[in-house]
């Protein structure tokens, strides 16, 4: 287990990627190479439909200094810049879009054994601020998020998590939307040998007084194939599986569903990600 509370993202971090990552409707592919002098080239494509984004992207990595440059099928070229400790327990993020002026951002994330703390400030005039704190430890943790829009004065987004981590089983409890959304989400793991995994998330509306309910599992079928299912209160269930044909390559195929109009043809999606 972990020190320190982590971050307040990592707050149902663990129920939510079993339910929802990986899981896609669409056709991706991914391919990593590498040059002699260590430059990672990531190239992307994904097939929407009849529509097909791709882009390029480019690391590069100096000491404690990586540097990220993607370019897009819209001719956007984003940079991210990521100072890993230049303090203990501190990291710096740097961001850009070009030809977006006003999408510069700056982020410090700060991780120590009772809190984590993680906050951006845009580098405009009038910049909206993000803050997000957590204290605790690594079995129970409180903590919030929140943003500033310096231009209106108002405060933007108000969420506040709680979460505990005993064993094999994790509970987390997040109040969002400025407190109209309730939502509690469950991670147990079953079987560490098999990686056999059970979650639960669900979310409840005030304004709308609308309920969701997602449960969800994964069992490794061997070391290298992983076998994942999922189903809500709306009828829609959804399935996968990846296999690690070789060492951080995967091939995923997931489908879903919808049992409340069958007659519907069911989505089929495909990843393949290739790394040297």
């Amino acid at each position: 287990m972990a020190k320190g509370p982590g971050l307040y993202s990592d707050i149902g971090k663990k129920a939510r990627d079993l339910l929802f990552k990986d899981y896609q409707s669409d056709q991706k592919f991914t391919v990593t190479t590498f040059s002699p002098t260590g430059v990672a080239i990531t190239s992307s494509g994904t097939r929407k439909g009849e529509l097909f984004v791709a882009d390029v992207n480019t690391q590069l990595k100096n000491k404690n200094i990586t540097t990220d440059i993607k370019v897009d099928t819209d001719s956007n070229l984003f940079t991210t810049i990521t100072v890993n400790e230049p303090a203990p327990g501190l990291k710096a993020i740097f961001n850009f879009k070009v030809p977006d002026q006003r999408s510069g951002k700056v982020e410090l994330q700060y991780l120590h054994d009772y809190a984590g703390i993680s906050t951006s400030v845009g580098l405009t005039a009038n910049p909206i601020v993000n803050f997000s704190g957590v204290v605790g430890t690594n079995v129970l943790a409180l903590g919030a998020d929140l943003s500033f829009d310096t231009k209106i004065g108002e405060l933007t987004k108000s969420n506040a998590g709680l979460s505990f981590t005993k064993d094999d089983l994790i509970a987390s409890l997040t109040l969002n939307d400025k407190g109209d959304a309730l939502n509690a989400a469950y991670y147990h793991v079953v079987n560490s040998v098999t990686n056999t995994a059970v979650g639960a998330e669900v979310t409840h509306r005030f304004s709308t007084n609308e309920n969701t309910l997602t449960l969800g599992t994964q069992h490794a079928l061997d070391p290298l194939t992983t076998l994942k299912a999922r189903v809500n209160n709306f009828g829609k269930t959804s399935a996968l599986i990846q296999h690690e044909w070789r060492p951080k390559s995967f091939f995923t195929i997931s489908g879903e569903v919808d049992t409340k109009a069958i007659e519907k043809s069911a989505k089929v999606g495909l990843s393949l990600v290739l790394k040297p």
